[in-house]
């Protein structure tokens, strides 16, 4: 058996189960998302209920979401039965994950969920089932078959399921104007929690740290100061203070290819103008991706007045572990 094929096609399998649920999404999804937005907006949470691989997803589910700032728990079904109801509050949104839409352990549970929950949204494969008759918004998750040989294991479905809750989740992030700084608050351990917590101006190098000089130097001249600032770049001014330019170690061994005898040359013949910048009061994330999108080792900070008051080395976010 070729494996390599066989793996192939189990995911194109469950991508065009994607494909087609994609294409059936209706009304029903937009006006779930809007009813999750005016619980939230009422300081309440999410509940999401289900048992067995949908429960799995559904952790996965409410995960996505409180890392957006979503409030959301999980509430097994088989657990609510015996005392964990009392998690669900009155007029929490409640998202019930069961493909068939018949479980035994859920169906139970809707008369209770229909008398708390302030909207019921349920993400099944039959749309027909108890489950989404009872529902306020039905997202339909069904798929023509599961990539399982055997059309048994929950594959497809399962995939079908979990992406919706994305879906769902990223709706949601959007109709909130959720942003990168909020997103920051849930995970400041990481590096792009750092980075969007952290200013340019915590980070940037400044004073003995960088090597700043008149556009007027010469390329020795400035040659030395970066190799007493231990910078990959020199900040090139005008005489009032102004940004003027760059030059890199990159434009040296550029120039220095050209013109090996260039060191008494001034150094603006060689420096790149009107560099890349940021402000000071900039997000580190911006530094980030500043240096990332222009493919560049180095950015200039500026001042309100745009005079240069420090260099983001890639080297250091690194070390700062910001990227």
């Amino acid at each position: 058996m070729d494996l390599i094929n066989f793996a192939q096609r189990v995911i194109a399998l469950e991508a065009q189960a994607l494909e087609q649920m994609s294409q059936r999404l209706s009304d029903s999804f937009a006006a779930a998302v809007t009813d999750l937005q005016k619980a939230l907006e009422l300081q309440k949470k999410i509940v999401v209920v289900g048992v067995g691989k949908s429960g799995n997803i559904g952790h996965k589910i409410a995960a996505t979401l409180n890392s957006t700032g979503a409030t959301a728990v999980v509430l097994s079904s088989q657990d609510a039965l015996h005392g964990d109801l009392g998690i669900l509050n009155e007029g929490d949104a409640v998202i019930a994950l069961s493909y068939s839409g018949e479980t035994a352990e859920l169906l139970h549970l809707l008369p209770y969920l229909k008398r708390s929950a302030g909207v019921l949204i349920a993400l099944t494969g039959k749309t027909s089932s108890a489950l989404a008759m009872h529902a306020d918004h039905v997202l339909d998750t069904s798929v023509e078959r599961e990539a399982c040989p055997l059309n048994l294991a929950p594959t497809s479905s399962s995939t079908a399921m979990l992406v919706m809750g994305d879906a769902l989740a990223m709706a949601l992030l959007q109709a909130r104007g959720f942003t990168e700084e909020d997103f920051a608050k849930y995970h400041p351990g990481g590096s792009l929690g750092r980075a969007l917590l952290t200013k340019v101006a915590d980070i940037m190098r400044s004073g003995e740290s960088m090597a700043v000089l008149s556009r007027a130097a010469t390329v020795n001249e400035t040659l030395l100061a970066m190799t007493k600032a231990r910078a990959g770049a020199a900040i090139l001014i005008e005489a009032d203070g102004q940004l003027a330019g760059v030059f890199t170690h990159g434009d040296f061994v550029r120039a220095f290819q050209a013109d090996p005898h260039l060191g008494s040359h001034p150094v603006e013949r060689y420096m790149t103008e009107r560099p890349v910048a940021v402000r000071a009061s900039a997000l580190a994330v911006q530094a980030v991706k500043t240096i990332g999108t222009h493919r560049i080792d180095d950015v200039v900070v500026l001042d309100e007045q745009n005079r240069p008051v420090g260099l983001v080395d890639t080297q250091d976010l690194a070390r700062l572990r910001l990227v």
